[in-house]
């Protein structure tokens, strides 16, 4: 989230909303007191890509076995 004063807000607004567009949060502050914040539109926002990381993430068979590490935390 990014978090700036109105003058700034108005010289570099292309700038903030190339920002909002790639999905961060804006805000602009009177005085260090935030008064708005710039977000994007919920029906501008891409559908999501089910499937991008098939074959990237993989579960091993001992996932959930105890960490050695921890051996000394455990009871």
């Amino acid at each position: 989230m990014i978090k700036v004063n109105i003058h700034e807000a108005k010289t570099h607004l292309s700038k903030l909303l190339k920002k909002v567009q790639s999905g961060e949060d804006v805000i602009i502050a009177k005085g260090n007191k935030p008064i708005a914040r710039l977000v994007l539109i919920e029906e501008l926002k891409p559908e999501p890509k089910l499937g991008t990381a098939k074959g990237k993430v993989y579960i091993t068979d001992d996932f959930d076995a105890p960490l050695e590490d921890f051996k000394d935390y455990m009871p």
